[in-house]
């Protein structure tokens, strides 16, 4: 290449790595959100499994047991009050709906990878967080009452 052709060619853009106190000012692209609250809902999912599987025994075993259960989220129980155990169900319900959904759109973009272009991804990732979320508020208005 001459000399006139390399310095009318467009500069390559520079990469470098973040340090930790970069994260938060960071400008994270929607896809990597998406990705990223897949890996944490993942794990919630996975630290929750105890409960979740405390709170599918009680609800089947018997009558009393289902008692037990509706009284630890109305009036609650070890010292924590109803509120706070409703939330941590929220938090597994919004994981739940997360990981399944945002699973459900890396899984299509794995089989149809050469489909898949940044605004897909964009796109994609705005619907996996708004189908989550208005999901989770459903859900979450009708655990708490509201209808």
């Amino acid at each position: 290449m001459s000399e006139s052709a390399a310095s009318t060619t467009k500069k390559r853009p520079e990469f470098y790595n973040i340090d930790g106190a970069s994260l938060i000012s960071y400008r994270w692209p929607l896809a990597s959100i998406a990705s990223g609250m897949h890996r944490v809902s993942g794990a919630i999912l996975f630290f929750l499994m105890p409960f979740i599987i405390w709170m599918f025994d009680n609800s089947i075993s018997s009558e009393i047991s289902f008692l037990k259960f509706k009284a630890a989220f109305n009036e609650g129980m070890l010292g924590l009050p109803g509120f706070i155990w409703k939330l941590v169900a929220l938090g597994i319900i919004w994981a739940s709906l997360h990981h399944f959904i945002a699973g459900m759109r890396h899984l299509w973009m794995d089989t149809h990878h050469e489909h898949v272009t940044k605004d897909f991804g964009r796109q994609t990732a705005a619907v996996v967080l708004v189908l989550t979320l208005t999901l989770t508020l459903v859900l979450g208005a009708k655990l708490f009452g509201l209808y």
